[in-house]
């Protein structure tokens, strides 16, 4: 029987089982993400960024009224993509990530889960070197999240800008495929809610 303190413990949270079990990959890359991902679950903790393959929780935001979504200028990457990034300490559930990394990178108090709770994509992404840490891949858990008031967009600095934009905008500004297949994902969202 699982306790209340087993689902707090790094890497055995029961969402994060739960999101891995219950998300049906589009093709035989996203499959081989998934069991990458999946092979974390019992290894320790799968947030570790020390880890040389580990998780992350990112967002696209939405405004489901104006079918636009947001992106964010990573200077970094040197590219236009979602809001996410890495666990804190004994953060366990991908989507709370998602959500906390969104209100720090764009100030929107009212974001929810768009439109559910739903994990909507999974994809193994390379990071190059930088910042004092070696190579390593992410392993991206994404989510959609909903606000009402796009307005109150905010960078969390100068050099972070956000767009609104709709999604053939966004396709075309973003250099990365994996996010070109978010957003169509979050596209045939739009065209059916």
């Amino acid at each position: 029987m699982q306790t209340a303190s087993d689902d707090q413990r790094p890497g055995r949270g029961s969402s994060l089982a739960r999101a891995l079990s219950e998300y049906r990959p589009a093709a035989g890359r996203e499959r081989a993400d998934l069991d990458r991902a999946r092979s974390l679950l019992g290894t320790g903790d799968p947030w570790r960024r020390d880890n040389p393959l580990h998780l992350t929780g990112s967002a696209l935001i939405v405004h489901p009224a104006s079918r636009r979504v947001l992106l964010r200028w990573h200077p970094r990457q040197r590219a236009w993509l979602q809001v996410g990034g890495h666990a804190d300490p004994d953060e366990t559930d991908p989507l709370v990530i998602a959500l906390r990394e969104g209100y720090e990178e764009t100030g929107l108090t009212d974001l929810v889960p768009w439109p559910d709770g739903a994990l909507v994509h999974l994809v193994v992404v390379p990071v190059a070197a930088g910042k004092g840490e070696p190579a390593h891949e992410h392993i991206d858990l994404r989510y959609v999240l909903a606000t009402g008031d796009p307005a109150a967009a905010r960078p969390e600095s100068a050099d972070a800008e956000l767009r609104w934009l709709d999604v053939p905008s966004a396709r075309a500004l973003t250099t990365e495929a994996n996010l070109r297949e978010f957003l169509d994902r979050v596209g045939r969202l739009f065209d059916r809610h």
